[in-house]
């Protein structure tokens, strides 16, 4: 009798274990659950490819700083020369008009508004 009853609750127990994993698996294989599944995946790959360029930019950037001090050492650009100053420059000159101040950076004129017309 105990020998029935332990088989019988043995074969209940697999027979409900399979049902579950058999219904797990097919919920995973419907449409919707691997169109997620597949978006999920899509959008790791994303961010480990964001990573990784991110990752290289910033090792070429680093490599790059490098050898332009390189460069700029073996040819002796890195050293501070010195610039000129500032020049201004009057973009248009207008010498026969008697408001051209020679020398002046900035003009002034007066506004009259009947000038124009």
């Amino acid at each position: 009798m105990f020998r029935r009853t332990f088989w019988f609750t043995t074969g209940v127990a697999a027979g409900v274990w399979a049902t579950t994993k058999v219904n797990r698996k097919l919920k995973q294989l419907t449409p919707e659950s691997l169109a997620r599944t597949a978006g999920n995946k899509a959008i790791e790959a994303g961010h480990r490819m964001k990573d990784r360029a991110v990752g290289f930019a910033l090792d070429v950037r680093d490599n790059m700083a490098v050898r332009e001090a390189e460069l700029g050492d073996a040819l002796g650009i890195n050293e501070n020369p010195e610039l000129p100053g500032p020049r201004r420059h009057i973009a248009i000159e207008n010498r026969n008009n008697p408001k051209y101040v020679e020398g002046s950076a900035y003009q002034t004129y007066p506004y009259n508004r009947n000038e124009d017309h």
